[in-house]
């Protein structure tokens, strides 16, 4: 199978990132040299670099040029991806730990998060997605059995969570908060951090039209993760 031309510059740009060949905010080939390099139009080429930059690879400063990116993983703060994609989309590899899927009894907050009854019944899942091999994010998520019935019968490991619930109850709307935080013991050893290291967490709640269908925390690690946005005023 035939690699497209901007695929092939892609895969270029990140091999040498990944090597340490082009280190943190290191200046990549402009438009013109990836185009004279891969023999290809100057549009294949600002695609190429223009879909790094969308994923957080590279950045883009007006009349200097295009750098490579701080090694930290970025996430863009106003909107709601799938983790497995944005990890994907960087060219790095993700894998994922489901260390828990099981029916707990909900407690008062949690209760109220998803419009039901203290001691209801309730989904509860913990996953650590890993990039690179590395934990990047701690996903607790405690889900409405009402609205996703089958929620424990997926396998997580091919799929995530996200994934999956919005395939069967399309999100219609979404609140957020985000914290920094000083993660406890368990937290630690799940993301494999310091004591010391802190962390950015994510309260989410996800409604469908049914009603709420989540409410997840995601925790990541200070040092491996931020998030970002660009916004245009007109």
């Amino acid at each position: 199978m035939v690699t497209a031309k901007f695929a092939e510059i892609k895969q270029y740009i990140i091999a040498r990132i990944e090597s340490g060949e082009w280190e943190e905010h290191a200046r990549v080939p402009s438009e013109n040299q990836l185009t004279e390099q891969f023999g290809c139009s100057r549009m294949t080429a600002r695609r190429a670099l223009t879909e790094l930059v969308d994923a957080g690879v590279l950045e883009r400063s007006q009349g200097l040029g295009t750098f490579v990116a701080s090694l930290k993983s970025q996430s863009p703060m106003l909107s709601i991806r799938n983790i497995a994609d944005e990890i994907k989309d960087r060219g790095h590899g993700y894998s994922v730990r489901v260390l828990e899927l099981t029916t707990i009894e909900a407690s008062a907050p949690i209760a109220i998060a998803l419009g039901l009854e203290p001691g209801d019944a309730v989904f509860y899942s913990v996953l650590v997605h890993c990039e690179q091999g590395l934990p990047l994010q701690l996903e607790e998520r405690f889900v409405n059995p009402g609205l996703i019935p089958d929620y424990l019968a997926q396998d997580f490991s091919h799929l995530t969570p996200h994934e999956y619930l919005s395939r069967v109850a399309p999100l219609t709307e979404a609140r957020h908060t985000i914290e920094a935080i000083v993660p406890k013991e368990q937290v630690q050893q799940r993301l494999e951090i310091a004591a010391s290291e802190p962390c950015l967490q994510i309260i989410r709640r996800t409604w469908s039209r049914q009603g709420v269908v989540s409410f997840a925390r995601l925790i990541h690690p200070g040092s491996r993760f931020r998030l970002g946005g660009h916004l245009t005023f007109k």
